[in-house]
């Protein structure tokens, strides 16, 4: 029989401990600082694709949610709505590109998490000379109440559709982050076009047999667009921080499911 653990050991570990412990829990595991033969991965220095290749979530899949320049790439390969998004190697070039296309733009920090980094560009002061190549300049989509909604994913189950939004007392941020300040609301229905986005999406970032979420915004015309992917792992980890506790208990049964049936 496979010995499966939680793998959290190494540098970051410190940043995972809360979690290794509550998923340890919630899937009858212990917590180990080397990997066992299957392994809910969360923190490991030599994570690389053969190291981890007995990961419940795969390492493909860790590695291109947590740079939005993989991201933007996938998409686009994929056919997956996103907002208007191009990568651009150097400083120059995204002037160029500015001064030659209407709109507003917005640069996203491709490392960054909860909106951290990212900046909207009003003028050449607004584009910053050190940066990660390529650049990931994308389309701004101006909302007169800015919302992102989030759907997760589970062993091939979509569930948990919501809305993350800032409360009517907060001034409103132009990135829609809980560590701006914004909560969320879960919501009873969701769209077959959703459904159908975020199973391709989950599928084209290697999520869909394991664990991940998808954010979505609609835009002004009413087209969903998908903004990004997260997962747990190495880079970061999903924020259960949700203020639903059935939620909460619906995204720990959900991987419990999944764990035990990819085995």
């Amino acid at each position: 029989m496979k010995q499966c653990a939680i793998l959290n050991g190494g540098f970051a570990a410190w940043a995972f401990a809360e979690l290794a412990d509550d998923l340890a829990r919630e899937l009858n595991l212990k917590v180990v600082a080397t990997p066992e033969d299957y392994n809910y991965v969360l923190s490991w220095d030599e994570a690389d694709k053969d190291t981890l290749a007995n990961s419940f979530i795969p390492y493909q899949g860790i590695k291109l949610a947590s740079d939005k320049r993989l991201l933007a790439k996938v998409f686009n390969e994929n056919s997956i709505p996103i907002p208007d998004t191009y990568l651009l190697d150097s400083y120059q070039a995204v002037v160029d590109f500015i001064f030659s296309n209407s709109g507003q733009w917005c640069i996203k920090y491709p490392i960054g998490c909860g909106a951290t980094g990212h900046r909207i560009i009003n003028n050449v002061t607004d584009i910053p000379q050190d940066w990660l190549k390529p650049y990931v300049v994308q389309k701004f989509i101006y909302l007169e109440d800015p919302v992102v909604y989030r759907i997760y994913c589970a062993g091939r189950n979509l569930f948990g559709w919501n809305v993350r939004k800032f409360p009517p007392q907060q001034k409103k941020q132009p990135w829609v982050a809980h560590a701006q300040g914004a909560i969320y609301e879960v919501l009873n229905e969701v769209t077959d076009e959703v459904i159908e986005i975020a199973t391709k999406t989950f599928q084209a970032t290697y999520l869909y047999d394991s664990f991940g979420c998808a954010d979505f915004i609609q835009d002004n015309n009413g087209k969903w667009l998908v903004l990004e992917v997260g997962t747990d792992g190495i880079f970061n980890h999903v924020d259960r921080n949700i203020g639903n506790i059935s939620l909460e208990r619906k995204i720990n049964q959900n991987i419990v499911r999944a764990f035990y049936s990819n085995i």
